[in-house]
């Protein structure tokens, strides 16, 4: 995997971070379903790294997919995110990085059959977004 543009230490990244917002981004831990603020959220606009700022999605990639999480089917920039191997909890998926400071997103889902032009489900903990609303 390639070096990350926005290195900073543990420390650093806790001082930036809430301790939520810590556990998920940097040590890959979840949220529970139907608890984060973007979940439901039909606002448009840019869904950034919480941690560093990086445009992640766009609110015209969101779809209901009624998991718990907020759902895109596509990043806003193929160069947005990196992809990588998950073996843990008993089960392979594949893990959704931030390719500028590699804090963990969520993971992605293929083939499950949602009406998109991917037919992917890139099912992101909103507590590592922030959504930067588009003006009307």
């Amino acid at each position: 995997m390639s070096t990350p543009k926005v290195q900073l230490t543990d420390d650093q990244w806790r001082d930036k971070l809430t301790a939520e917002e810590f556990a998920v981004l940097r040590r890959a831990g979840t949220e529970r379903p139907f608890t984060g603020e973007y979940t439901d959220t039909k606002t448009d606009g840019v869904y950034e790294c919480r941690a560093c700022g990086a445009e992640l999605f766009r609110s015209s990639e969101k779809f209901e997919s009624h998991c718990g999480w907020p759902s895109f089917f596509d990043p806003a920039d193929s160069d947005a995110v990196i992809l990588r191997t998950d073996d843990s909890m008993g089960m392979r998926r594949v893990e959704v990085v931030c390719a500028s400071c590699h804090s963990h997103l969520g993971h992605v889902f293929e083939g499950e059959g949602y009406p998109t032009p991917t037919d992917q489900r890139y099912c992101i903990n909103s507590i590592s977004l922030r959504l930067v609303p588009q003006a009307p």
